[in-house]
């Protein structure tokens, strides 16, 4: 019987992507580095191919790994690999996948996205919170004009910007601004619990917490006495929609819990970590950190300040953000996918209920999509091209494609955006005393996003316009 099923099994197999030969029950999961696991699986793949497929335990995975397999999955066969994976830790954290990024591909989630599109991050809704952008981004600005001294001591951009996108989506999503360092203590227990979704008590606790600091803010809201703010936030309109309607779907508490969960972790992780990345990136690549200045400077000017409508002049910073999000993506491998039935890929058979990941990672690198040196940090290959991050060009999906697209793509792009433009106009940046910039390491810290595992301290020195 063993020999029979043995048999069975590797003649099923044949028709899978290649893949690394797996251990008993355990299958692949020695092969792959929890610290990096998006740069394993491109090592991986440099063997056995853009189509990859491996077991975790007893989970069937299918890695995509170039961008033309990125498109036949997110695009052709969108349809088919367009639902998620039942996950634990994601489970407990969107109220039993009552979201947007975990719920299954379903009548359900199709409304639920509906909601999201048109009524919070629909383009006049993003607009109404620029000025909650801009003065934030002010603000940090300010701060680390206050900090500079005569000493050269340096200033940590990473804490400053983690601050300042916890504090814009507090005030986006519920209105107000959390006192001390709650706002990025409550990011925290999210991201914790995502790394360690394994330990079940702690995951169960943290929950609790999270539970009772969202329903706090609800009720806040919905006290009758509560004062209006001129605009409304997130919380307001999805408070707005639980009691009027008129969506197939009916809102309630915990529906409006896990979509908050969605907005709190990718609005401040991703933006932090990006502009974290795209100053690294700038300082290891001098002519490039001034030529971006350049060009920021020379469409201001003296006004002492980037606004949110001065972005569309510099085309060479917009470059800055996409050679940063091709290299560096916030999410490598994006969120897991599902099959949702039998499919045919590139001449394999898959199985329905595959977890599918793709590489966003690897894709910044693929040599088809992006020539001889790929690894190079070149905004320039940008210039005088019509590449974009909204999903239609597949060597670039920071923010993925297809139905499982992030819908706050225009939310997180302007923040990012904005706070570099002021980060570059205003300050000349540079390395700590007796460093260098070669010497500024490149090494990722794990979680559901990857940001720099150590903190980027740099030296500003204010610039002065004449």
């Amino acid at each position: 019987m063993f020999l029979h099923r043995y048999k069975h099994k590797q003649t099923s197999s044949s028709h899978l992507p290649p893949g690394p030969p797996g251990l008993p029950l355990i299958g692949n999961l020695f092969d792959i580095d929890s610290s990096a696991p998006h740069r394993s699986l491109w090592r991986l793949s440099q063997v056995y191919g853009t189509l990859m497929s491996l077991k975790l335990g007893r989970t069937r995975v299918l890695v995509v790994s170039s961008a033309r397999m990125a498109e036949e999955v997110m695009k052709t066969q969108d349809l088919v690999f367009c639902s998620r994976p039942s996950l634990t830790g994601p489970n407990h954290l969107s109220y039993d996948r009552l979201d947007v990024a975990f719920a299954p591909y379903d009548a359900y989630w199709r409304e639920i996205r509906k909601i999201c599109v048109v009524h919070l991050f629909n383009s006049n809704r993003v607009q109404s919170f620029c000025p909650i952008r801009e003065g934030e981004v002010n603000q940090m600005i300010e701060r680390i004009s206050k900090y500079i001294s005569y000493d050269s001591k340096p200033f940590n951009l990473s804490e400053s910007m983690l601050s300042m996108t916890s504090t814009i989506i507090c005030r986006t999503a519920f209105g107000k601004s959390l006192e001390g360092n709650y706002g990025a203590d409550m990011r925290s227990k999210l991201e914790l619990m995502l790394r360690e979704s394994g330990m079940m008590v702690r995951l169960k606790n943290n929950r609790k917490e999270l539970d009772a600091f969202y329903q706090d803010i609800i009720d806040e809201h919905l006290d009758p006495k509560r004062a209006m703010s001129a605009h409304k936030d997130v919380l307001d309109v999805l408070l707005g929609i639980m009691k009027e309607g008129p969506f197939k779907v009916q809102l309630t508490v915990d529906h409006i819990k896990g979509i908050l969960m969605n907005i709190f972790i990718a609005g401040t992780d991703t933006s932090a970590a990006t502009v974290v990345w795209a100053m690294a990136y700038l300082m290891k690549n001098p002519t490039t950190l001034r030529k971006a200045q350049e060009e920021v400077r020379q469409v201001i000017e003296k006004k002492g300040f980037v606004k949110e409508e001065d972005i569309e002049q510099l085309p060479y910073l917009k470059a800055v953000v996409k050679e940063t999000m091709r290299l560096q993506p916030a999410a490598p491998l994006l969120l897991p996918r599902e099959s949702s039935q039998d499919c045919d890929l590139n001449g394999y058979k898959i199985p329905t209920k595959t977890t599918v990941y793709v590489n966003a990672w690897a894709i910044g690198r693929d040599p088809e999509a992006w020539g001889e040196n790929p690894e190079k940090f070149k905004p320039e290959r940008f210039m005088q091209k019509s590449i974009d991050m909204k999903g239609t060009d597949f060597g670039l999906i920071p923010f993925g494609a297809g139905r499982r697209m992030c819908p706050g793509i225009h939310m997180g792009l302007v923040t990012v955006e904005l706070s570099l433009a002021n980060l570059l106009y205003g300050f000349d940046w540079e390395m700590p005393v007796g460093m260098k910039s070669g010497d500024l390491d490149m090494e990722v810290s794990p979680g559901l996003t990857m940001h720099k595992k150590n903190a980027l301290w740099l030296v500003p020195k204010k610039y002065v316009c004449i």
